[in-house]
């Protein structure tokens, strides 16, 4: 008979369990893309000339809403996909799926932090920028969760927009608007998340197709899906390398270059050996891109230099 929890641990496991369907990974990593938009952008403001004059006051109430957002858009991914998550393996063991949480009470979570992190950027960041992680919950909840995910093959590429965002959140907060450089920085994520997440839906095709989620290799196999990533990143290179041109400097554009060959090689091998162990290997090896080069790019604005 399985031991009951006292009431300290009940409270941990269940804060835990909130945790999960909040996807901490993804937080950290859009945190990161949010921060680091901002401190990019402030070699391109008004005072172009000192980069990193931080509103830290600013810039932690945009580290707030954008977790916020991240979590509760999660969460009500997590509540949405119930029916699924607990038919593949890989999902069956969620919170909702395994009876640790209920429905109800990750819908209720979703919908709280959602909306606390769209009122917290209103009172605190411009409307350019609160606008711009509302717009990111409603892409991901509601475009790529909702409607296209179980019924298009473009499900991810649209849905990356949900991420560029975030990017673009951070950005406007210091810059109160969305100019082209802005807009392409956080185009960056939009293209780099279909190679990124095609890699793992290889991996997990069988289990798509079992729950009849549309992911690229269900619908066209593995080896055109390779094929279909390579593509994407030969473009994601040249387009990482171009913004120089709009005013970035030579250490991003170094960086860019070095982190997206390697993305480049090992999408190639893709196509030479498309099988779920390697598209795995492919998935953990290129996942560090986004954080390296958005760490890049603030580091670009404080140590700028240009040929």
């Amino acid at each position: 008979m399985q031991a009951r929890l006292t009431d300290p641990e009940a409270l941990t496991v269940t804060a835990r369990d909130f945790i999960e369907v909040s996807k901490p990974r993804i937080v950290v990593v859009l945190v990161i893309t949010a921060v680091t938009s901002y401190l990019a952008a402030t070699r391109f403001d008004a005072t172009p000339a000192v980069a990193w004059d931080v509103d830290w006051f600013k810039l932690g109430f945009l580290t707030l809403a954008g977790a916020l957002a991240s979590m509760g858009a999660s969460a009500l991914n997590h509540y949405y996909d119930r029916d699924i998550d607990k038919v593949m393996g890989r999902t069956a063991q969620r919170p909702i799926p395994a009876g640790r949480l209920s429905a109800k009470s990750v819908l209720a979570y979703g919908l709280a932090v959602s909306a606390a992190s769209v009122i917290i950027a209103w009172f605190t960041l411009n409307p350019v920028a609160t606008g711009m992680i509302a717009l990111g919950i409603f892409f991901y909840v509601i475009i790529y969760t909702a409607w296209l995910k179980r019924s298009n093959a473009s499900n991810i590429v649209i849905g990356g927009f949900a991420g560029s965002a975030t990017s673009m959140a951070g950005w406007a907060a210091v810059t109160g608007s969305m100019d082209l450089l802005g807009f392409l920085v956080g185009w960056l994520v939009f293209m780099w998340t279909p190679p990124h997440f095609w890699c793992l839906a290889i991996k997990a095709r069988e289990e798509y197709a079992s729950v009849r989620v549309p992911m690229l290799p269900v619908l066209i196999g593995n080896q055109r899906t390779a094929s279909y990533i390579l593509a994407n990143t030969a473009i994601l290179l040249p387009f990482s390398i171009s913004l120089y041109f709009f005013g970035l400097g030579i250490l991003y554009t170094a960086v860019a270059a070095v982190s997206g060959s390697l993305m480049l090689v090992y999408h190639y091998k893709l196509t030479k050996n498309p099988t779920p162990e390697f598209a795995w290997k492919a998935y953990k090896v290129t996942a560090p891109y986004l954080v390296v080069i958005f760490v890049a790019l603030a580091v670009d604005a404080l140590f700028y230099f240009r040929f």
